[in-house]
């Protein structure tokens, strides 16, 4: 150590300078230079290749005009359209020196083979159909649990939107056909791989985000409702271009199009792709959403035969100590929820096993069973009992973020909410539901509570029953326990 301390002290700082860049101390922008190959497949595939004088220590940056990028000797880039794209090669040097030099090169041709690609053609039906593909809401969510399980996601309609980065509906998804009465439905979106052509065909509206539809979009507003924002919009001829480069593709529209209701932005990431079936989602970022849409081609969407679900008296049971247990539905809520040990294996429950129910941060955590082929009689069966304990380790002090001015109460509660609904009302099912609560429950031992909803026997919509802990529209988390769930006479 010594002996090399030595024989650095000895060198002089020209010599260092020498070491660090093989003799070259700085280098100018007119000393970069570049060659550039066509490929002998396509003119519109190029290699790029350093040729600078420089190889001591030194670090390349390519930027190839098309938004990607490179860090070797050598490169290779595809330009699948025609036009002029701007090729830098910057060259950086430990003494903190960088020369750059840009050359312009001209694609003269398309060359639609280089985008031939299944995501491409699964959504355009590939440069040999000249009529591309049309593709249509999916109206009726007849591709809606397709969808959901190959994400593995809450997706629940045709369009709805949850939290930013979430990928998901778990705030909101469309029932079948809920929209009807916008022209959304009418709404066509046509992808021609040839020229990449994207023709948008609407009757004369369009639809978004209230807050991002005139301030971002430029549209003009002529109706508010809500959040949602109408205008007018012809639709028309546009372009559009793939990405592949991250964890899905992004699609990108040009001009103003966008993909029948506007949310801010016209880059969508392609979540799900077959040859039928695509699911798009995007960033609302003006609101921190994430919004996914679920689209079919034109001729698949078509309204599914009626199903007639008569009213049946089927008495239901769950104590989840078998192996199979009621479909009892998740929604928003914690990962820890599920089958566990009974907490206080005491009277008035000695079961070894039950639910657990972790309500998470977000607003509308429940458990829901739907009777899937059938109406609840309730002119005979309208009790629902089940046996809950409430911990005091919640905190029921704080209070949270809401979902919105509406919501009055910020805190956990120590409180059971049970609800009938209509499945058939899909996002919209509250709307009509009857709703039991039992408030201020005492914790730290089991209760049995019972449910009578004897006064709405005359109703033969429902076929939904909702658990829901902790009181909704809140932020607050907690833990919950029930078990011996009847719905019975």
């Amino acid at each position: 150590m010594l002996l090399l301390l030595f024989t650095i002290a000895a060198c002089s700082p020209q010599e260092m300078d020498d070491y660090a860049l093989d003799g070259m101390t700085r280098l100018t922008d007119d000393q970069v230079s570049f060659t550039q190959t066509a490929s002998t497949a396509s003119d519109n595939v190029l290699t790029f290749t350093n040729t600078t004088p420089v190889s001591g220590v030194h670090t390349l940056v390519w930027s190839l005009g098309d938004g990607s990028t490179g860090k070797s000797e050598s490169v290779t880039a595809t330009y699948p359209f025609a036009g002029e794209y701007t090729v830098s090669l910057t060259i950086h040097t430990p003494d903190g020196g960088k020369a750059t030099k840009s050359v312009v090169v001209v694609i003269a041709d398309d060359d639609y083979s280089l985008v031939d690609t299944p995501v491409y053609r699964n959504l355009t039906g590939g440069p040999e159909d000249a009529d591309g593909k049309t593709w249509v809401f999916d109206q009726y969510n007849n591709f809606t649990s397709e969808v959901a399980d190959a994400l593995g996601k809450d997706i629940r309609g045709h369009l709805g939107l949850s939290p930013l980065g979430s990928y998901s509906q778990e705030w909101w998804g469309a029932g079948p056909n809920e929209k009807s009465a916008w022209t959304m439905y009418d709404m066509t979106f046509t992808f021609i791989q040839n020229g990449v052509q994207f023709r948008m065909v609407t009757l004369g509206e369009g639809y978004g985000r209230k807050a991002s539809s005139e301030s971002v979009g430029g549209f003009s507003v002529t109706n508010v409702d809500g959040d949602d924002a109408t205008f007018p919009f012809d639709g028309g001829n546009f372009n559009f271009s793939i990405s592949e480069g991250g964890t899905y593709p992004s699609l990108t529209l040009s001009g103003n199009a966008f993909m029948g209701y506007y949310c801010g932005n016209q880059t969508y990431e392609i979540i799900y792709q077959t040859e039928e079936v695509m699911a798009l989602r995007v960033e609302n970022t003006v609101e921190s959403q994430d919004w996914v849409f679920i689209y079919c081609l034109e001729e698949l969407n078509v309204e599914p035969p009626a199903v007639v679900k008569v009213p049946k008296a089927i008495p239901l049971a769950e104590d989840f100590e078998g192996e199979t247990f009621l479909n009892f539905v998740q929604e928003d809520m914690g990962s820890v929820s599920g089958v566990f040990d009974n907490p206080l294996p005491l009277p008035i429950n000695t079961s070894d096993k039950v639910y657990r129910y972790w309500k998470s941060g977000g607003f509308y955590s429940n458990l829901a069973f739907t009777a899937a082929e059938y109406k609840f009689d309730l002119t005979t069966q309208n009790k629902v009992r089940v046996k809950v304990f409430i911990p005091s380790f919640n905190d029921y002090a704080t209070e949270h973020a809401v979902a919105g001015d509406w919501i009055a109460n910020k805190k956990l509660l120590p409180q059971l909410a049970v609800k009938l609904q209509d499945s058939d009302m899909g996002g919209n099912a509250w709307q009509t539901q009857t709703e039991i609560v039992k408030a201020n429950l005492e914790m730290n031992k089991w209760v049995e509570l019972e449910f009578d909803f004897s006064g709405v026997a005359e109703r033969i919509d429902y076929d939904r029953i909702v658990i829901q802990f902790g009181a909704e529209g809140h932020a607050g988390p907690g833990f919950f326990y029930f078990d011996d769930f009847t719905f019975a006479e």
